[in-house]
């Protein structure tokens, strides 16, 4: 019997099954369908949360990374950007002048233009037409307009910077996509070659790389400005942009002092002599004895500077100051000029001279063979005696002789400034062999220039005093106005009284009995003085051929202007009174009538060579 109130073991209360109270005898019923199911979402208010919290979210990435673009990295996006957008380009500045002393231009500066491509932007179905047409346009090989542009990773490359402008508009009006112009200027040189190794001249960058071209570069060349443009992805300006612009400055004029008449005369008469001479090369140099200045310095072979790399790198440079040679007699004055003020020697000293003479381990010797003369002093440089020349200065220490060279400017630059100046070779008179004193007397064993020398016979013609040679009148400022160089230095070297013994003893030189009669000039009085020298050649290892040289000034009594012609390794001929002194005398005669230097209408004094005439 089952006691009410009793539940099974381990069910807990309220937790039994309801019992069904159908009736008994019933028929079951029928099971009803069930509702489908409803599938529930969430709550909304859950779901709202979750998508503000990602919007949230993705938001603060946005303002992260604002805040890098705008904040942290602000300054180099925009330097980045500027740099894509703002084009630089730089406003050449025009190069100034280079005149000779009258302000005919001998170097100047014209319009040009720079043709460009950009090898990106050309069509590469008619790259072959672009690089055709170019090629003949500019006068390139085709090859090289070709490789231009292949460079398609470049968009910028020049292919001419010196076309004029007529041609660079006529290239533009093409319309080549991908080709563009600027303008610019290019070099010009008016005389060609004339004084060539001198004005030096400028690289494709408006640079001077030689001569004077490159000393006087910081003036000539001004200033370049600067213009910075916005520009579209396209290359075209965008309008209504900022822009900044630096205008540039002009470079300044050099005026020379140079003569170029006179310029032109010196370098047609070397050239006919190397010419005629066979020779290796030559120089000419023109001074004016009272001021130093320099009225023409001319060189053969020369270099015509519209076509300066077509020459060789030897013809490109002033040989009348970069080349070094033993001048052999034309330093016979040096040593009668120490001999007259220290050894006691006079114009009219009698030497009883000999055709050769012992000089420690050598045997010296006269240009030609000859019985003992008695000779005066004034015939010994007139005659160009080694041997007189050699027994005047041992009457002088090696000390006095070195230092009387020394002061002619030998072993020095000259002071001139001019570029690739060289000092020549002097060496120090405790180093002399024994029969070095003897050499040296006579102009071997001492190396020297041609400028050099050209000072020695300034100085003698100037009464003994040293005037720094010159070449440059004066520079242009700001305005255009010339400015004046400074005065040049002046040195008293010898007396004016030995200086003036010198005169007369040279102006015998170039009288009948002298060795340099070719070098007179029909109604002026010349003084000057022949140079023949054993020349030292480096390809030969030793002495190989000759250095011919004559250098005098005129009016003799009243002297203006002194020349020197100097001629390297003449095939035909090698004396210098036969191979130079030509070249002075048609030099010189022009240099006189373009200056408009009247003969002063004396007659040279009677001097005697040999003793008892």
């Amino acid at each position: 019997m089952r006691s009410r109130g009793l539940r099974p073991p381990g069910r807990p209360p309220g937790d039994e099954p309801p019992r069904s109270r159908q009736p008994r005898n019933q028929p079951p019923r029928t099971p009803q369908p069930r509702p489908p199911a409803v599938l529930r979402l969430g709550n909304p208010e859950r779901r709202l949360h979750a998508g503000l919290i990602a919007m949230a979210f993705v938001l603060s990435l946005f303002a992260g990374r604002l805040v890098q673009l705008q904040g942290l990295d602000s300054k180099a996006l925009q330097a980045k950007a500027a740099q894509q957008r703002v084009q630089p380009e730089t406003l050449p500045a025009k190069r100034g002048s280079i005149t000779d002393v009258n302000g005919n231009e001998l170097a100047l500066t014209m319009d040009a233009a720079e043709i460009y491509v950009d090898p990106y932007d050309v069509d590469p179905k008619k790259r072959d037409l672009v690089g055709t047409t170019l090629a003949r346009e500019l006068n390139l090989p085709k090859e090289k307009v070709a490789a231009a542009l292949a460079k398609t990773d470049q968009r910028y490359i020049p292919l001419d910077r010196d076309v004029e402008p007529l041609r660079a508009k006529k290239i533009m009006s093409l319309g080549l996509k991908g080709v563009g112009s600027k303008p610019t200027y290019r070099r010009q040189y008016p005389g060609g070659r004339l004084a060539g190794g001198l004005l030096g001249f400028v690289g494709f960058d408006g640079h001077g790389l030689e001569g004077l071209e490159r000393t006087y570069d910081k003036i000539l060349a001004g200033q370049d400005g600067q213009q910075s443009i916005e520009i579209g992805r396209g290359g075209e300006r965008i309008p209504m942009t900022r822009s900044t612009r630096k205008e540039p400055v002009a470079g300044r004029d050099v005026r020379l002092t140079i003569d170029r008449d006179v310029q032109w005369a010196a370098e047609q008469a070397i050239d006919r002599q190397v010419q005629a001479s066979k020779a290796l090369s030559g120089s000419v140099i023109v001074m004016d004895i009272k001021t130093g200045q320099i009225l023409a310095m001319a060189n053969s072979p020369g270099v015509d500077l519209n076509h300066w790399d077509t020459v060789s790198e030897a013809d490109r440079g002033n040989r009348a100051v970069s080349e070094v040679f033993e001048p052999g007699s034309t330093n016979k004055v040096i040593t009668a000029a120490a001999a007259i003020e220290h050894g006691g020697v006079t114009p009219n000293t009698v030497f009883r001279v000999p055709d050769q003479i012992q000089c420690a381990d050598r045997t010296l010797k006269d240009a030609h063979p000859h019985a003992p003369e008695r000779l005066t002093f004034t015939g010994v440089i007139a005659e160009s005696s080694n041997v007189g020349t050699i027994m005047a200065a041992r009457r002088l220490s090696d000390q006095r002789l070195y230092d009387t060279i020394r002061a002619f400017g030998f072993g020095a630059t000259s002071g001139s400034g001019l570029p690739g100046e060289e000092a020549g070779l002097l060496p120090a008179w405790q180093s002399w062999s024994g029969s070095q004193r003897c050499t040296v007397a006579y102009g071997q064993g001492v190396s020297v220039t041609a400028l050099q020398m050209a000072s020695v016979y300034q100085t003698i013609a100037n009464g003994g005093v040293r005037v720094t040679p010159s070449l440059v009148a004066g520079t242009t400022d700001g305005n255009g106005h010339l400015v004046p160089a400074p005065t040049a230095k002046q040195t008293r070297v010898i007396s004016e009284t030995t200086a003036r013994q010198i005169s007369g003893m040279l102006e015998a030189a170039v009288g009948n009995d002298g060795t340099g009669a070719e070098a007179a000039i029909p109604g002026y009085r010349v003084a000057g003085k022949t140079g023949t020298a054993m020349r030292y050649d480096q390809k030969c290892g030793g002495y190989c051929g000759y250095t011919a040289t004559f250098v005098g000034f005129t009016p003799a009594d009243a002297p203006r202007l002194v020349a020197l012609a100097v001629i390297q390794d003449p095939k035909k001929g090698h004396y210098g009174g036969m191979v130079a002194a030509p070249v002075f005398k048609e030099v010189m005669s022009f240099a006189l009538k373009t200056k408009k230097i009247p003969p002063t209408g004396t007659k040279a004094p009677k001097v005697v060579l040999r003793a008892g005439e």
